[in-house]
């Protein structure tokens, strides 16, 4: 079965490869504090049935807790080493397989290898506090070696610690007009493309929640984030296939063969 990607909108997508579906940083929330899912429905009943959760970072946005309950019984889900630790409501998901990773750890899973690496991106709970955990990556390696980021900056080392990809799904936005250190603008996800030099790409974590209230406010920061990559990705990384989805699209890209 070829590789198949579907995007949900934020950081949340299922990647299928080798007959095992892949859910990463889920998030079925219509409200989450002051954000509100602006555009695509929440995510089907069948989006939580899957063989493995990965879960990049404490965030709520990313490590959401009841989106995690909804999960089915036996569900495996790789964590942040210490996240359990750092975020109390992890310990009472007992009909899930919490496993706590750090960057350079493998999990098999079926078919395929699950491999944890570097991000660079605040690895606190709250914006001030003790509880925090490394914010991480992903490989997931079967019949393609797809990259998720989670969230993340631009560092030295991505390329290295990354590996050769296939297709990679890369941050471009966030749910505000301005983002901080440790996370990739369109601008900066097109030059991770040329550092990583996958086969294809596909943008998330954009036009999906917007702060309450702020409907009116510059809302080209909120939608434009998906078209500005493709615009940068053709200059920085014209080899790519980068693929646009819309919320609950889907795309076999290809893979080496």
């Amino acid at each position: 079965m070829p590789v198949e990607i579907t995007w949900w909108g934020h950081a949340t997508c299922t990647v299928v490869d080798s007959d095992v579906r892949v859910l990463t940083d889920p998030l079925f929330a219509r409200r989450l504090a002051h954000l509100r899912r602006r555009r695509g429905a929440v995510p089907p009943e069948s989006a939580r049935r899957v063989e493995v959760a990965l879960v990049s970072h404490l965030h709520a946005d990313h490590l959401h807790v009841p989106s995690l309950a909804l999960l089915a019984p036996d569900t495996r889900v790789l964590v942040p080493r210490g996240a359990p630790r750092a975020v109390p409501g992890l310990r009472r998901l007992s009909h899930l397989r919490l496993v706590e990773v750090a960057p350079g750890d493998e999990t098999r899973v079926g078919d395929l290898v699950v491999r944890a690496v570097p991000a660079r991106h605040d690895g606190r709970r709250l914006p001030v506090g003790p509880h925090r955990a490394p914010a991480l990556g992903y490989v997931v390696e079967g019949e393609a070696r797809t990259y998720f980021a989670g969230d993340t900056g631009l560092f030295d080392t991505m390329a290295e610690d990354v590996g050769p990809v296939d297709v990679a799904l890369l941050p471009v936005g966030g749910w505000g007009p301005y983002l901080g250190e440790g996370h990739l603008d369109a601008g900066r996800a097109a030059e991770a493309l040329a550092r990583l030099a996958p086969r294809s790409a596909v943008p998330v974590h954009y036009g999906t929640y917007w702060p309450i209230g702020m409907d009116a406010v510059r809302p080209h920061e909120f939608h434009a984030p998906g078209d500005e990559f493709v615009r940068l990705a053709a200059a920085y990384a014209p080899g790519v296939t980068v693929h646009r989805l819309g919320h609950g699209e889907r795309v076999r890209p290809e893979v080496a063969r």
